[in-house]
């Protein structure tokens, strides 16, 4: 017994000192930055046979906004896979339909639609009228909800969940019989742009911060995995690989998992899953859910160790990670991020199962964390995720941990999807919410390279140094806040000392390209003209490196205006950098002095880095280089 008071008072200790510093991220940076809060307990009573749930939800909700609210709306994900809804016309009308979509939604027969319907809802004890409309629930309040002012709601659901297609369901393509993602009625977010109650059309995710407190009761048989910490152990068997525990007289078993300060909670259950565990020095605890097979015994049993590794290099480059668990479950049609989870299909090769892995788990911080709106900002999730993931993985093979060629430019195949984008005369702005892409393929180059494009190239312009602690400055500042992108501009304009708004409209709210070019080199005495052309739209500050007979390299640093500063050499050699005048975005010409006789010059090129994304380069270098 003294054992487990110790127990219990250590991580009492563990969740005020997360209390304190989460307290301190909330407010210490913006006082005037506001969020809402939901405190949701659910119980749900699972039926392995009928693939139906009943389930009742007690959501305490908090307006911590200025403004009274008389409506709020909750997202009904389930009903999106009837046929008929907004996402099977939409699957069925795009003219590039995601390949798992298609068309079965509208081919789906009763016993596999799935559904979530409202039965009751009150707000502090009172009958509430509320209407469903496809994905969203909305709900009159009798009484407004007044700033300031915290409301209890109590609702009863039931839902039907459907064959698997998209994120959520029952009876993957690989055989696990759950993956309960987007399974409840959730709250939709409401901040400072007002309500977020977007249809679901199988695009991205927003939510309110809070916590969860939720009992899963299903057939004793299954293993489930889940966002949060479980709370029973005891009921349920040591390592979860043996169940033990009390069993009811259906023959179920209860298990509740809690998590704090999260804004989605997903689960899945097999009766096949084997678990494996792995507790990190810093005490983050690795758990990972997969049916075995022969196949891909090796692939899973070897995954802990590369996630160990992955996790030292992100801890330090990217932010420290705040929970004390995370779980790679496999399940879902790909891989999908959520709280303290991934659901992820399992039967790959190693270096998809790597890859995918760190891909999700570094959303943890650019969406599971920051908790960016990601219909409106998808790129500020997915792009920096795959930049990360990119840098990631890099490490990993210079430090022998995981196989492959190491990388000069790990970045490589971002810009290449970048200037696909570019390359097919029908890019869409970064600023077009997610739902509103004309192709899925518009939107995927967009946010997943042409985002990671925005944040590589903006080291380019603030500078390595400046970059890096900009992104821990944004981490650290932003963290369970909400950022947008002009929080982010703003912590880099911060950290590098540069003005950097028409980075910005630039880049995310036009799909003005770069081009510049070296035109005419010509002799003038002991020194060399250089005639610098900006052909494209965008302006941009520029690097020139000329590499003399003998080898030697100096970076001819040319600033923009309205950049006001400039960044810090990047060359560890003074004498090697050097600061040219201010080139005003309005000039499409630059006459840069070079002093070196042009007989004395090997060679002249605009941004060997290849992290300014130039769509044209061959016009870069003098002497042109050979097509």
């Amino acid at each position: 017994m003294q054992i487990l008071n110790k127990m219990i008072l250590r991580k009492t200790s563990l969740c005020l000192i997360l209390w304190i510093g989460i307290f301190i991220s909330l407010y210490a940076s913006d006082p005037n930055r506001w969020q809402q809060r939901a405190e949701y307990t659910m119980e749900i009573d699972f039926d392995v046979v009928q693939n139906r749930f009943e389930g009742t939800q007690k959501l305490v909700y908090y307006n911590n906004s200025p403004d009274q609210l008389n409506k709020v709306f909750y997202h009904l994900y389930f009903n999106a896979f009837q046929p008929g809804s907004m996402m099977d016309i939409r699957s069925r009308s795009i003219p590039d339909p995601d390949r798992r979509i298609w068309d079965r939604i509208s081919n789906l027969k009763p016993d596999e639609i799935g559904y979530m319907h409202v039965r009751k809802l009150k707000c502090n004890g009172k009958k509430l009228k509320f209407e469903e409309v496809g994905t969203i629930l909305e709900v009159t309040l009798k009484e407004p909800i007044k700033p300031g002012e915290k409301v209890i709601f109590e609702m009863e659901f039931d839902a039907q969940v459907p064959i698997q297609i998209r994120r959520s369901g029952r009876d993957n393509a690989e055989g696990i019989r759950y993956s309960m993602a987007q399974w409840y009625p959730k709250l939709c977010e409401y901040d400072y742009q007002g309500w977020h109650s977007n249809p679901y059309i199988a695009r991205e995710f927003y939510g309110v911060w809070g916590d969860f407190d939720v009992t899963i009761r299903i057939d004793h048989a299954y293993m489930v995995a889940a966002t949060g910490y479980l709370q029973n152990p005891e009921s349920i068997g040591f390592g979860y690989n043996e169940i033990k525990g009390p069993v009811n007289q259906n023959g179920k078993t209860s298990w509740r998992f809690v998590a704090e300060n999260v804004h989605d909670f997903v689960w899945a259950a097999d009766p096949y899953y084997t678990h494996l565990t792995h507790v990190r020095k810093d005490g983050t605890a690795l758990h990972f859910f997969y049916l075995e097979t022969p196949e891909n015994r090796d692939n899973w049993q070897k995954l802990p160790v590369i996630i160990d590794a992955a996790l030292d290099f992100i801890n330090v480059n990217y932010g420290q990670y705040p929970y004390q668990k995370y779980s790679f479950i496999q399940g879902g049609d790909g891989g999908m991020e959520y709280p303290m989870a991934t659901l992820l299909t399992g039967n790959r090769s190693f270096g998809s199962l790597v890859g995918t892995s760190i891909h999700e788990l570094m959303h943890s911080w650019y969406q599971m964390i920051l908790g960016t709106n990601e219909s409106l900002y998808a790129w500020m999730d997915e792009g920096f995720a795959n930049l990360a993931t990119a840098e990631t993985l890099n490490e990993l093979r210079k430090n022998g941990v995981f196989a492959g060629k190491v990388s000069d430019f790990p970045q490589e195949g971002n810009y290449s999807g970048y200037y696909r984008l570019v390359e097919s005369g029908q890019e869409e702005p970064l600023s077009t919410h997610a739902d509103h892409f004309s192709l899925n393929e518009l939107y995927s180059l967009a946010s997943y390279s042409k985002g990671a494009v925005f944040l590589k190239q903006l080291e380019y312009v603030v500078g390595k140094v400046a970059w890096e602690q900009g992104m821990l400055d944004y981490f650290n500042t932003w963290k369970f806040k909400h950022p947008n992108v002009n929080d982010f501009i703003r912590v880099m304009e911060s950290a590098s000392g540069l003005e950097l708004d028409w980075y910005k409209e630039y880049f995310v709210y036009t799909t003005k390209s770069i081009d510049y070019a070296i035109g005419e080199v010509k002799a003038q005495g002991q020194s060399t003209l250089v005639y610098l052309v900006r052909k494209g739209q965008m302006p941009m500050p520029l690097d020139v490196v000329v590499t003399d007979t003998k080898g030697k390299s100096t970076t001819y640093y040319i600033p923009m205006e309205i950049m006001r500063g400039e960044k810090e050499r990047e060359t560890t050699k003074k004498n090697q950098w050097k600061v040219m005048n201010d080139w005003p975005w309005t000039h499409p010409y630059y006459q840069l002095k070079i002093d070196l006789p042009i007989d004395g010059i090997q060679k002249i090129e605009i941004d060997p880095s290849k992290r300014m994304a130039d769509i044209f380069q061959l016009d870069n270098t003098f002497p042109k280089e050979r097509t």
